[in-house]
């Protein structure tokens, strides 16, 4: 491989933020015709890196070359200049344009409001890559797979031929990522140079061609895929043997906790969120709830947590005795009254969990306010409390005085999670507790919702990763359009037959 010269050279590349360095003297080689997998835990510097090469950052120190001759990147325009596009995780589309609409959007080439020789092109792409996409088709009536087809044929169609995906298959069901993953396969063997960056460990193995590592900003090295495996990649990322067993304990004495029954919830705008939800979660064991994002996860959590008006239906909480009480129409502070703590670690950490100009303490503290105690007098069971989380979670911060903001998305996380879990709930609500994370901090947030299973707690686990659904769930409902389309027993179940499930209405239904 190292025979012919690389499409990009990253040569000593270095960046820092508010003196704390990102990224420390990185070397690393990019090659036409081969899928690079970007590994790291988070905060390891792999989004900073790869923004430094689409122009959105500038390096501090450095060189980066193209096809062996230096250049320099200082914007997005420039970065297309040489043939290099992002697809980030979040899209950048304009909801009530078209796809060729937002294709051609701020691009001053000739042409570009023939809009029947625009379709054309795209057509082109389409075909030749194996997308589907409809270039007259509005923003606002795409599934999220459909819009990020449109932001890969976005950067094609401005000519990259050297493509960065931040985390590509967040949102995307099973099916959806085999057809995106035949798509980039395609896209390597005509010779475009693809960089994913990505935590699934499973995704890496099946997609890429050679995986580079970085552990706090310094590349630790290459290796070609399939001269390693994931043990491995997670011993380079994190510096030390890491276990990646995610337990599955036999739910000791389960009784009925929650029971949702014929719930239907709409959202403000009158949109049907939830139709006729029913099931049981029990204590001592995880119920996990798949569906496509957006498809009613967060309302549901939200309606149990009274974040949420409800439209028909009953919510029960279950005592150990067996009396029972509708949680519906009673606010969340009379829902923690009652002794039913829900913990909610929110799809937005910082605009529903935490605040992100207070420190670590006083985010702490917002949880103790709620159970009555005296802002003005406690600080030091928050205090004591943040600085648990900090060690147990391996939070990555300069001290408990940082405000929640300056610290990454995934030690947010952490401080999120930990803080509700440390609530001692009788019901864990989760929600995506490991968005963002890298697989060290993930299997570290497995272990402590196992324990909080072990100890008699009703867990509903909403997650994007099926794989990981599978492994730690008891079991699953899967909702599709707002419905259940069947609950599923975590240790029998199938990824195919959940992603099937969540895509059609009306599979095999059973109230387990």
């Amino acid at each position: 491989m190292d025979t012919k010269t690389p499409a990009v050279s990253l040569r000593n590349i270095s960046k820092s933020f508010g003196g704390v360095p990102a990224n420390e003297k990185v070397n690393l080689d990019i090659y036409r015709g081969e899928i690079l997998a970007l590994l790291g835990e988070n905060g390891s510097g792999k989004t900073t890196l790869m923004n430094m090469l689409s122009g959105i950052y500038f390096p501090d120190e450095g060189q980066i070359l193209i096809d062996g001759q230096p250049v320099v990147i200082s914007s997005p325009k420039d970065a297309y200049a040489y043939g290099i596009g992002m697809i980030h995780q979040h899209f950048k589309l304009v909801d009530v344009l078209t796809a060729a609409q937002n294709i051609v959007l701020g691009l001053k080439e000739p042409g570009r409001l023939n809009m029947e020789a625009v379709a054309r092109r795209i057509r082109q792409i389409c075909d030749e890559y194996g997308f589907d996409v409809d270039p007259d088709q509005k923003i606002y009536d795409m599934s999220v797979s459909q819009k990020q087809t449109v932001e890969i044929v976005k950067v094609l169609y401005r000519g990259a031929d050297i493509l960065i995906l931040d985390e590509p298959t967040a949102v995307l069901t099973p099916q959806e990522t085999e057809k995106l993953f035949a798509v980039l396969r395609n896209m390597r063997d005509s010779g475009k140079a693809i960089v994913i960056i990505t935590h699934k460990m499973h995704e890496v193995e099946a997609l890429s061609d050679r995986v580079a590592v970085l552990n706090r900003g310094r590349f630790v090295g290459d290796v070609m895929t399939k001269d390693t495996n994931a043990q491995e990649m997670t011993n380079m990322m994190v510096g030390h043997p890491v276990s990646l067993n995610i337990q599955r304990p036999e739910p000791k004495d389960p009784k009925p906790r929650i029971e949702v029954d014929g719930l239907t919830v709409r959202s403000e705008d009158g949109i049907l969120k939830l139709q006729d939800v029913s099931f049981t979660a029990y204590s001592g064991e995880i119920l996990g709830i798949a569906g496509i994002s957006g498809c009613g996860q967060k309302e549901l959590l939200e309606a149990i947590a009274g974040l949420q008006p409800v439209e028909k239906g009953s919510i029960r909480y279950v005592e150990d005795n067996g009396t029972t009480d509708e949680l519906i129409g009673k606010d969340p502070l009379e829902i923690t009254s009652m002794g039913v703590a829900l913990s909610f670690v929110p799809e937005d950490r910082l605009g529903m969990g935490l605040v992100g100009n207070m420190d670590l303490t006083d985010n702490m503290m917002l949880r103790s306010f709620r159970e009555g105690h005296s802002v003005f007098t406690d600080r030091n069971g928050p205090k004591a409390l943040a600085e648990q989380v900090v060690r147990e979670l391996g939070v990555i911060t300069p001290g408990l005085n940082t405000p929640v903001r300056r610290l990454s998305g995934g030690n947010v996380q952490k401080i999120l999670v930990g803080r509700e879990i440390a609530s001692a709930p009788t019901v864990l609500l989760t929600a995506y507790a490991v968005r963002g994370l890298d697989i060290n901090s993930s299997y570290t947030i497995y272990d402590l919702i196992n324990k909080q299973k072990q100890a008699g707690v009703a867990v509903v686990y909403v997650g994007e990763d099926l794989d990981v659904l599978l492994q730690l769930c008891d079991r699953i409902v899967v909702l599709c359009g707002g419905k259940v389309s069947g609950i599923l027993d975590g240790r029998t179940a199938t990824k195919n037959e959940i992603g099937l499930m969540m895509t059609t209405v009306g599979g095999t239904r059973e109230h387990a």
